[in-house]
């Protein structure tokens, strides 16, 4: 069974019926009006899959507005909103804004307390803006640090939006905790920090707050969101579930060692035969195999490479440990760029004194 909400992705998840289900948009990417090799990877192929008014956002002008809640450590599957978020932001100079919502962390999970939220915000901080955003263009913001300056529009958000409402888009019942309905609200807010369009690049799971919003932005004087949408990264067992915190084992986590990612990569669901001599014959099923899926959605930008290992994956020329072999350097370079970044970077730039951090602190909504 599919479950898909802000707070749960469970089952094989059939996107199809999700772009049906939500009302959005199947993404050509012929809509950025760009040659297709100078896109992302995550974007010329499909990794982004869906959006909503996403040609409004680049007729019109927009800001980039996505976020993080802190309740573990950072995994690749936490990515690609960031990664697409910098090159929006980098292609057309948008201001981006990042919510750090430790408050709905708390809310929602009754097992874990203020010490370790506070830890892990610092710790997904850090790795955020390890990815190297403008710091004069980007603002990170913890809510409980920054409810101050957002809660005069949060409560006049909260007023346009009834229980009825909430409980309908959110499947909230008479369990949920006040906390978890006001979050609503809050979380709306910085679609509201500038008056053209908010662009969110996020996962679907998170498309049903961008609905409400749809609902009553222009009443407040406002625009609706746009947003783009990914689909999950799947775990390292295989088809049929997502990367989760919960699961060390399924996910690779940002802090990753060369040898516990090689340790993973060793472990994960494979599409190659039980022998060497019966893959020799039959050839491996990249469309199935974790390590090609990771390879072809986000660690390998050359597309003749990746039609190479495909075709040698499929007729039995490449075997399951060299293409497992690949996939470990290619990832590794990348998590090792990103922990050379992390060990450098200053986070206060980006939370309180770049140019538009600097400017926010002195903005009240």
């Amino acid at each position: 069974m599919m479950i898909v909400d802000p707070w749960r992705v469970e089952g094989d998840i059939d996107y199809d019926r999700l772009i049906e289900e939500f009302g959005t948009k199947r993404l050509d990417v012929s809509i950025f009006n760009t040659p297709p090799e100078n896109l992302p990877v995550m974007l010329r192929r499909g990794f982004f899959f869906s959006h909503r008014d996403l040609d409004v956002a680049l007729r019109d002008g927009f800001f980039i507005y996505t976020g993080r809640g802190p309740s573990g450590k950072m995994h690749i599957g936490h990515l690609p909103p960031f990664l697409l978020a910098k090159w929006l932001q980098d292609r057309y100079g948008a201001n981006l804004y990042i919510m750090i919502s430790d408050d709905e962390k708390f809310v929602y999970n009754r097992e874990i307390g203020w010490k370790e939220i506070d830890r892990y915000a610092i710790q997904n901080i850090q790795d955020i803006a390890s990815i190297g955003f403008d710091p004069d263009r980007t603002f990170i913001f913890r809510d409980t640090e920054y409810i101050r300056n957002m809660y005069r529009l949060s409560l006049e958000i909260a007023r346009k939006i009834n229980l009825s409402t909430a409980k309908a888009v959110f499947g909230f019942t008479g369990e949920s905790n006040l906390g978890l309905i006001f979050y609503t609200a809050l979380q709306t807010v910085p679609t509201m920090f500038e008056k053209n369009v908010p662009l969110i690049p996020a996962g679907i799971d998170q498309d049903p707050y961008w609905r409400v919003q749809r609902d009553i932005a222009e009443s407040l004087g406002y625009r609706k969101v746009s947003a783009i949408h990914n689909r999950f990264f799947p775990s390292l067992m295989g088809p049929g579930s997502k990367m989760s915190s919960s699961k060390p084992e399924t996910v690779i986590f940002l802090d990753e060692t060369k040898e516990s990612l090689r340790k993973k990569i060793y472990r994960a669901f494979s599409g190659g035969q039980p022998t060497v001599e019966l893959h020799r014959r039959l050839g491996g099923n990249p469309d199935i195999d974790v390590s090609f899926q990771l390879l072809y959605y986000m660690f390998e930008d050359d597309d003749n490479t990746i039609r190479e290992i495909y075709d040698r994956y499929r007729s039995g020329e490449m075997l399951t440990g060299e293409l497992k072999d690949y996939t470990i350097e290619r990832i590794w370079e990348f998590l090792e760029r990103l922990q050379r970044n992390r060990r450098s970077v200053n986070i206060d730039k980006y939370m309180y004194d770049g140019k538009l951090a600097s400017e926010m602190w002195n903005r009240y909504f």
